[in-house]
């Protein structure tokens, strides 16, 4: 099973345990509540338990594979793109996650991105409160 097949199993079952050992130890998730990455699979982790928590309904509806240019040199790696809806708060969000794979077959760079804007107003609400609760900072 590839990293985005394990990846997608363990968000669809919503098992954060099995997203251990896909991502790379400096791995950098940019959030669309927060203007700079988590960074480190440790902060990853803890993020992907409030967003498991958060999300209801979520189901990936869509998936694109292809290459992306990365960083200063613009080297060209493996990116996946995973088409979801979920609702939040009885929000309907629209989103996509973008997986960057480094030459190992980990994921190095992750990246959610949804609307619409009242969405993402409710999700940051939502999100920024689990992470306190779980004594993350924002």
């Amino acid at each position: 099973m590839t990293t985005i097949e394990r990846f997608r199993s363990a968000v669809e079952a919503r098992d954060l345990g099995a997203f251990d050992g896909l991502f790379s130890s400096d791995v950098r998730f940019f959030s669309p509540v927060k203007f700079t990455p988590f960074e480190g699979a440790q902060a990853v982790h803890g993020l992907l338990g409030v967003l498991l928590r958060t999300f209801e309904d979520f189901r990936y509806v869509g998936q694109l594979a292809g290459e992306a240019e990365v960083g200063p040199a613009g080297r060209p790696v493996e990116s996946h793109i995973l088409i979801f809806r979920a609702t939040v708060r009885g929000k309907q969000i629209h989103g996509l996650d973008l997986l960057q794979l480094g030459d190992d077959g980990l994921i190095d760079e992750f990246t959610v991105m949804v609307r619409p804007l009242s969405a993402v107003n409710t999700l940051s609400e939502a999100v920024v409160a689990g992470l306190a609760a779980d004594g993350i900072a924002p």
